[in-house]
């Protein structure tokens, strides 16, 4: 299992009208934890990208259970824990500064050939750098 934590600061621009975080902001959230969730094996995004490969996200679901609001200091607690193939799955919980759930999601990417546009098996470059950091679930 991979997993990574990063904190957060809620933006004014990030909220609606009602004073909540808009709803869709969440799924930049999660790609912030994303990135640095694959920082943290040692690699960043952009180098996957200039070695030719991207990962696009094919499937995701969210489901909200509490709002977040302008100034609170959000966890964004991410995980991998299926040992990654052709998709790569990330789940992810957003909490609040009180440690109360308020978002809960999964994102399915795929690995794809920048060159080919085709999807492909999780290159070894990327492997290496995940079996450095996998920690069996206990």
């Amino acid at each position: 299992m991979l997993f990574h934590e990063t904190k957060i600061r809620v933006r004014y621009a990030d909220t609606d009208k009602m004073g909540y975080v808009y709803y869709g902001k969440y799924t930049e959230y999660f790609e912030v934890g994303r990135t640095e969730l694959i920082r943290s094996l040692g690699i960043a995004y952009k180098e996957m990208e200039e070695r030719g490969i991207m990962l696009p996200v094919s499937e995701m679901s969210i489901k909200y259970y509490r709002p977040a609001v302008y100034d609170d200091l959000l966890t964004i607690r991410t995980s991998v824990k299926e040992f990654p193939n052709l998709r790569f799955i990330t789940h992810y919980e957003i909490l609040n500064e009180k440690e109360e759930l308020l978002v809960a999601g999964v994102v399915q990417l795929v690995f794809v050939d920048m060159a080919k546009n085709r999807p492909v098996r999780s290159p070894e470059f990327i492997m290496e750098y995940i079996k450095k950091s996998w920690k069996p679930v206990e």
